[in-house]
Formats: structure tokens, C-alpha cells, sequence
């Protein structure tokens, strides 16, 4: 499954301006992030460590993980937990499944290291928040072989080596991660202690210099997150949401020179990010150009067909077309995507639609 690291803030609407929170969240130091408790130890020693065979302990300790007689793991995107914490919920994401295959790994006397695989797994949008969702997994070495562990995958399979991190830089990923769900929170304060302590252990991952710069873009400090963009991309001149982040904090600064330079050295970049294409579309639909929303919107869902709020705004630019079956034809995919309040908002806007229709 899929492991939430945030990399765009692409501003939909006015930025909160509440930087406070009711109980600061403190980050656990590097030691405690994979330290593994007593019980857990001692669980896993009676059920994996019983057998001298190197292949038998790693197919055990996978068992151990996931089956229900042993630790029964659950996948849950925001579960950005230490050991310790996916021990007592059950609970991992692919960062905190990752965080402990490795030291259960090294428990057994297996090695082991983490991996990021390198590339925009999906996206997904809280919020005027959009994610571009990477992922992490582990990789053991038993003799000359090496396997993957990886909870998208529920067993052992060959590694895909894409991205082989050390554990400074997993540290830096869990406190990243952590920063993120806390600023989607509105915990803006917490969520920059704890970007500051992914910083602290790493300095070469771009992503998290953007990630730096997301939070001190919505709390208001756009001189420090023009130079944590920069930064980001100094480190990786592709990185998409670096760079359509910079070409937006440039637009809302009223530096249009700038925003226009940034926009141009990034277009190639940008034409394959769904979301960029989609703010794009709302920028013309607020200006009142429906057609060029129309066409922003349907290249964002040509390179993303599943994100429902594409088709919703696809459907309304339409509608305010008088394109009103196309309309109908856009609410009834945004609404097979979505689920709860949203399918049943789509659903009365398909209502309302079809009196206007028939």
C-alpha cells in the first residue's frame, strides 16, 4: 500500500492562519523510533527465533507480521507509527511496516535496509493540500539473496532495488511523514518541530526541503519557503512540486516575472502532473474562461483518472457551457469515485442536473 509523503501545497484557497495547537506533539528521539519493546521482543523470539535455518526465521517473521496468530498488522495510510506504537495499534502505513520489518530483520540476525521507491506511486488531495504519494518497503539479505518485505505485497517477493536509504534518512522520512499528517491536522507549529528533526537527519532529500516549504508557506513565512523550494530544487531540478509550489507562492507574492520564468523552465515537468493541470483549470475557471478550464481539467484526468474532484469540476465548467449531458456524464464518474458525503453531494447535484437536462 501506499505511504504518505507530502510534496505539493497547491493553493486552492486562502491559507489558514492558525498556527497553534492544543497539545504539542513531541518528536520521539532517533533511538525510540525502532527500539522494539520487551513484549514485542519476547513474542517474537518464542515465535520466529525458534529455528537455526536463516530462510525459515525471515518466512516466519513475515508470518509473525501479518498473519492474525501473529502480530495481524493492518494498513492504515496515516499510521506513520515507531515500533512500539504499530505494536500497540496494529495499525502501519508502509513507513511504519517498513520501520519494523527492518528492525524485526536485524532481531533475527538478518540483515536489512529500507528502500524508497522514487517515483509518484498516486496522488491524493486534503483540503487545498495535494500529496504526491511515494513509498517505502525493506529489503533482507539472507546468504547472497535478497527479498523484499513489503506490506502492498503481503509476502516475499524479489526486490525491486530503486532507492536504497540508510537509517538516517528513514529517520528523516518518519519525521517527514509525521510533519505532514500533523499539518493536514491544522497543527501547523507541531508539524514544523517535527520537519525540522526530518531535517536535522537528512539534508540531501528534496522532498523534504518542499515539504519545509509547504509549512512555512501556509504559516505565512514566504521568504522561508521561496528558499526551501529553491533548496528543493537545487537538489532535484524535476521535482514536479517544487516546482509548481514555487511558481505559486510567485503568484500569490505578485512577483509575476518570477512566477512566469519558473513556469516556463517547468513546463515540461509540469505537463505530467495531474494536479498542477488541475490548478490551472481553476485558475481559468475563476477568470471566467470555462472552455480553458474545460481543457485543463480534462488533461488532468487524462493523467489521473481517478481523482473524483477532476470529474466534479469537469462536470460544472460544462454545465456552465450548457454542455449539461456531458455534465451529467462527469458527476455520474465523480460519483462512482467517491464515497460518503461526496457520492451523496454528487448524486443530488446529478438530480438537480437532470431537471435542468429533461
Amino acid at each position: 500500500m501506499l505511504n504518505i509523503l507530502f510534496a505539493a501545497a497547491l493553493a486552492l484557497q486562502p491559507l489558514s492562519n492558525s498556527h497553534a495547537s492544543p497539545g504539542q506533539t513531541i518528536p520521539p528521539l532517533p533511538e525510540q523510533v525502532m527500539a522494539i519493546p520487551d513484549a514485542l521482543r519476547d513474542e517474537f523470539r518464542q515465535k520466529v527465533l525458534t529455528t537455526k535455518s536463516p530462510e525459515q526465521r525471515l518466512y516466519r517473521l513475515i508470518d509473525f507480521m501479518l498473519k492474525p496468530d501473529g502480530l495481524g498488522l493492518q494498513y492504515m495510510a496515516n499510521a506513520t507509527n515507531t515500533v512500539a506504537e504499530s505494536y500497540r495499534t496494529r495499525q502501519v502505513n508502509c513507513m511504519a511496516f517498513t520501520l519494523m520489518a527492518v528492525a524485526l530483520a536485524r532481531e533475527a540476525k538478518l540483515p536489512a535496509y529500507a528502500q524508497q521507491i522514487d517515483k509518484v506511486m498516486a496522488w491524493n488531495m486534503t483540503g487545498d493540500v495535494v500529496s504526491q504519494i511515494l513509498h517505502a518497503n525493506a529489503v533482507v539479505l539472507v546468504g547472497k539473496r535478497r527479498y523484499m518485505v513489503d506490506i502492498a505485497v503481503g509476502s516475499l517477493s524479489a526486490p525491486v532495488v530503486d532507492y536504497q536509504i540508510n537509517d538516517e534518512h528513514l529517520l528523516a522520512l518518519f519525521y517527514s511523514n509525521r510533519a505532514m499528517e500533523l499539518q493536514t491536522e491544522g497543527r501547523l507549529a507541531d508539524a514544523m518541530i517535527w520537519q525540522s528533526e526530518a531535517l536535522r537527519h537528512n539534508q540531501t532529500d528534496a522532498t523534504l526541503w518542499n515539504n519545509a516549504g509547504v509549512l512555512n508557506q501556509r504559516m505565512g513565512n514566504l521568504t522561508n519557503a521561496e528558499h526551501m523550494y529553491l533548496n528543493a530544487l537545487e537538489k532535484n531540478p524535476r521535482l514536479s512540486s517544487a516546482l509548481s509550489n514555487l511558481v505559486a507562492l510567485y503568484r500569490q507574492r505578485g512577483d509575476l516575472g518570477l512566477a512566469n520564468h519558473w513556469q516556463r523552465q517547468s513546463e515540461k515537468v509540469l505537463s505530467k502532473d495531474p494536479y498542477y493541470q488541475f490548478v490551472q483549470g481553476r485558475r481559468n475557471e475563476t477568470a471566467g474562461d470555462y472552455q480553458g478550464a474545460i481543457n485543463y481539467y480534462r488533461r488532468a484526468i487524462s493523467l489521473y483518472k481517478q481523482e473524483h474532484v477532476f470529474h466534479f469540476f469537469l462536470a460544472r465548467a460544462y454545465s456552465r457551457l450548457g454542455y449539461l449531458r456531458e455534465a451529467d456524464s462527469e458527476l455520474s464518474i465523480a460519483q462512482r469515485l467517491s464515497s460518503g458525503a461526496d457520492r451523496q453531494r454528487y448524486q443530488a447535484k446529478r438530480d438537480a442536473l437532470r431537471h435542468a437536462v429533461y
